[in-house]
């Protein structure tokens, strides 16, 4: 195998695809990357494969001859990365699997193996499709991911729960504490798909994956389409030239929609950014006791008191104009989660509805992506 590509490629593409390399493999093989060579295409494919989450990707290079080889990922990562900017060259001795670096700064030799005994990246032939643009798969990510749960006790909320259906895809995520819900339509020049009208395929993913497709994406053009393929146990992802499979995760999803309240006695208004901020500067306080922030939501003079009082620590209050239908009530929240979900929730103003001091608060944008955060109250304590 012999090859020409620039160092910034080759840096790009490899730190992309060495978050699917484990850090503790069960086989020697796995702590490795795939390096293919295509002459015919003229073209360098990169896999890692972990067993649950793999990630190809491809790119343009001078492929005077054509090789397969797996290259220990993270030395040849720490040697690429700091190459200087320029071409590189790769050759390979088929025999050995010794491949030598050359760069304008120098050469290295790096010790590779066969790659007979790497596993291929699982394939979905007869499994639901559906495609959408990279914009509206992002949305959906970056409204949810944040709600999934950590504790690996719950396994399925550790993943965000796609809903399937002919016209675009559902995403959902909780940890029990708050939830995320987010509805992202079907791209309108999309190839018919496999689903029937009205047929539902859900699936859960991890949220590590989702996290890895995020990088993956990158900023990807809103138009560019990103093809979904599922199955029981299995989800691809392909944008362009890279492909992103994972496994999924067991178990029944819990029926967050019967926890969205249809109707509503108050609603407020408000600036999102002003009430983030707000949030942050007296979370100074609320963090070094109990997180509880209280909300007190006054119709009559058309605004918000955020408190928090800790004993032994302090107290703050900062109020903000709002416009308020329905009766003077107050409810309290953990700090951290209202802020995690006004940073996700991207728009210029939010709607908080609520029914009573015990009930749940949703959140949503007024204008923008169809989405809507739910928080759990916390019980206010005298």
């Amino acid at each position: 195998m012999k090859l020409v590509c620039t160092q910034g490629e080759l840096n790009t593409h490899l730190s992309l695809t060495i978050h699917a390399v484990p850090s503790r493999p069960t086989h020697p093989v796995l702590a490795n990357v795939r390096l293919t060579a295509d002459a015919e295409q003229q073209q360098i494919r990169l896999t890692a494969f972990d067993l649950s989450l793999g990630i190809r990707t491809s790119f343009p290079a001078q492929v005077e001859s054509s090789g397969d080889v797996a290259l220990p990922a993270k030395l040849l990562n720490d040697i690429v990365s700091r190459l200087p900017d320029g071409e590189l060259t790769l050759e390979q001795d088929d025999e050995s699997y010794q491949t030598t670096l050359t760069s304008l700064s120098g050469n290295y030799t790096v010790q590779g193996m066969s790659v007979e005994e790497f596993p291929e990246l699982p394939a979905i032939e007869d499994g639901k499709v559906i495609q959408l643009g990279s914009e509206s798969l992002l949305e959906g990510l970056r409204g949810t991911l944040f709600a999934t749960s950590s504790d690996e006790t719950k396994q399925v909320l550790t993943g965000v729960h796609l809903a399937v259906r002919a016209d675009g895809i559902e995403f959902a995520a909780t940890d029990g504490h708050r939830l995320a819900v987010v509805e992202a339509l079907n791209d309108a020049d999309a190839p018919a798909m496999n689903l029937e009208d009205g047929e539902v395929f859900e699936v859960t993913v991890p949220a590590q994956a989702l996290r890895e497709l995020e990088r993956t994406i990158g900023k990807r053009a809103a138009a560019t389409p990103l093809t979904l393929s599922i199955d029981e146990g299995q989800a691809v992802f392909e944008v362009e030239d890279r492909r992103l499979t994972s496994r999924t995760l067991d178990g029944a999803y819990p029926a967050y929609r019967q926890l969205i309240p249809r109707e509503f006695d108050n609603q407020a208004n408000l600036d999102r950014r002003a009430l983030l901020s707000a949030l942050e500067r007296i979370a100074v306080i609320a963090d070094r006791k109990n997180n509880i922030v209280k909300f007190s939501f006054d119709s009559a003079a058309g605004q918000v008191t955020l408190g928090v009082d800790a004993a032994d620590v302090g107290s703050g209050s900062e109020c903000l104009p709002a416009q308020i239908s329905g009766e003077s009530l107050e409810i309290a929240f953990n700090v951290k989660y209202v802020m995690e979900s006004l940073r996700n929730l991207q728009s210029t103003e939010i709607q908080l509805q609520l029914n009573s001091a015990t009930s749940p608060v949703i959140l949503t944008p007024l204008g923008g992506t169809k989405m809507i955060h739910l928080v759990m109250p916390v019980q206010i304590r005298d």
